[in-house]
């Protein structure tokens, strides 16, 4: 039986993961692979791919992968030429660079400003700028960008940059979605809520709980209606839904992924 991407080229930024386990990207990575799709994987170094091409190589998949800073315009178009060079197109296109830092505007300094700004909305802009063309001369493709539960409503820390950010990748896709759907792409946004991912322990508890990996796990796991924690494999499933035939009819919008806690009032 044929997967449900069968033959599609996926290019998929964040591939990596800064420790062992399932972040968004590496998951995508391996499940995208298991249902056919060839992955082109995207990362700023090579060492958070290394377990990514290995779990790749299990399920039989073919990847290949290439460094890029997503932030840099000639470096996202030499990464795109790389992958129509080894590939001949590209189908699939997920965003899923970002991270967050602490502050609101009066303690954020304006380079944190600028640089989450940059990290987490621009580089979304630039690789729509970049893969865009080359999907409207095929006539087809699917563009899936990462946003966040913070995008959404207050998550229990300050961090307006981030929130701002993916608030902006929220409508950023809309707007792309409906400018696109008569060119045959749609354009759609995975929301994530309080998922276990390694970066939760790498970056979000040294920022936010003082190194408290266990307290900040127990206050995000609280706010969560269903009472744990998803990983990067739900957004890839998620991610892939919305990238197979399943979803031809859906674009412009949004699929939230967080067990129900954007729905809580409190």
């Amino acid at each position: 039986m044929s997967g449900r991407l069968e033959g599609k080229v996926a290019i998929i930024t964040g591939a990596g993961c800064v420790g062992p386990g399932w972040g968004n990207g590496r998951a995508e990575c391996v499940r995208f692979a298991q249902e056919g799709a060839k992955i082109f994987a995207v990362d700023l170094t090579p060492e958070p791919m290394a377990e990514t091409l290995e779990r790749v190589a299990e399920v039989g998949g073919e990847i290949e992968t290439h460094l890029c800073d997503v932030t840099d315009k000639a470096q996202i178009e030499a990464m795109l030429d790389a992958c129509i060079e080894r590939f001949g197109r590209v189908d699939i296109l997920i965003n899923n660079v970002g991270g967050s830092a602490h502050g609101g505007p009066v303690e954020m300094d304006e380079e944190t400003w600028d640089n989450q700004m940059q990290f987490n909305l621009k580089s979304v802009y630039l690789c729509c700028k970049a893969v865009l063309p080359k999907m409207e001369a095929q006539g087809s493709g699917v563009i899936i960008n990462t946003g966040s539960s913070a995008g959404l409503r207050w998550t229990g820390v300050p961090q307006s940059a981030y929130a701002a950010a993916k608030a902006g990748i929220i409508h950023f896709s809309r707007v792309l979605g409906v400018q696109y759907a008569p060119k045959g792409i749609r354009v759609c946004t995975v929301i994530p809520g309080q998922m276990h991912t390694p970066m939760v322990a790498a970056r979000l508890a040294g920022q936010h709980a003082g190194g408290d990996v266990e307290g900040l796990l127990k206050k995000r796991q609280a706010r969560i209606p269903l009472g744990f924690m998803g990983d990067g494999r739900d957004i890839a499933n998620a991610a892939l839904f919305l990238c197979s035939d399943e979803a031809r009819f859906i674009t412009a919008t949004e699929l939230v992924v967080d067990g129900g806690m954007t729905a809580r009032c409190d």
